[in-house]
């Protein structure tokens, strides 16, 4: 593929936005490209964790300027409103996809994260930055609304007023604050290193349980106002697991004070 790379390595994909000398701007053959990666790690059952990160001076400066007229041209209905990824649509899925992939997934960021950025970054489990990291939802400078799958996710991490000001203004804002606001796990000086030591970290823990993990957590957050049917999933969650071969060789391995071997 021309702007995305991927390498698999351990267990773990290592996906990368290789666009670096338009600071990984989003176009709609990158779009499809970065779906159609993050759909066929999705089928791959020896997965353990996934790095997204991007090349250059900037993670992702947003939607592509050139495109814009190619959007206003779209018909809306077909290219917009019509579901053609499960749920989503293509816009959509490019961040989606990270949480529907059944592993963690890491991303790593480094300067601008705008608009359409942002909202591929927020579809990962947990996002390092560096201190040099900028955010804004950006959308609303070119007269639109975040339609990437961003107000799936917000909600969860900004306060009402927050995420309002923020969408209103398109307003960027610096990873101190990005940190407070919880749009940002940590700040390290290499996130991208920090970020392929975690998922080494993870790639060592029982795969099935770190995969009942995130379907749980997953589920929890789809249900925070049902906490009875929440408990019942993490009863079942954790009954599909106990005695089982990746558990036992937890125990093993914890006991002869050893590395666990999943295979």
């Amino acid at each position: 593929m021309a702007n995305i790379t991927l390498q698999l390595e351990n267990h773990i994909a290592y996906v990368t936005l290789a666009r670096p000398e338009k600071l990984n701007a989003l176009t709609f053959e990158m779009l499809r490209e970065l779906v159609a990666v993050g759909e066929s790690l999705i089928l791959q059952d020896d997965l353990r964790a996934v790095v997204l990160a991007a090349e250059g001076k900037a993670f992702c400066a947003g939607l592509d300027v050139t495109n814009f007229a190619v959007l206003a041209g779209m018909d809306s209905q077909e290219q917009i409103v019509k579901r053609t990824h499960g749920n989503a649509n293509l816009f959509q899925q490019a961040s989606l996809v990270w949480r529907k992939i059944p592993v963690p997934v890491i991303c790593a960021l480094q300067g601008v994260v705008f608009g359409g950025g942002l909202q591929i970054a927020l579809g990962a489990d947990v996002r390092f930055a560096s201190p040099d990291v900028k955010m804004s939802i950006m959308e609303m400078k070119w007269g639109i609304v975040p339609d990437m799958g961003g107000m799936t996710m917000l909600p969860y991490l900004l306060r009402s007023d927050v995420l309002r000001l923020l969408t209103y203004t398109a307003e960027p804002f610096d990873v101190a604050q990005a940190l407070e606001w919880g749009l940002v796990t940590e700040i390290y000086e290499d996130p991208i290193a920090e970020a392929r030591k975690t998922a080494q970290e993870i790639a060592m823990k029982s795969p099935s349980a770190i995969r009942a993990a995130k379907r749980l957590i997953g589920f929890a957050e789809a249900n925070m106002a049902q906490p009875d049917t929440v408990l019942m999933e993490e009863s079942r969650e954790q009954a599909a697991l106990i005695g089982e071969p990746d558990q036992m060789e937890v125990i093993a391995a914890e006991l002869g004070k050893r590395a666990p071997n999943f295979g």
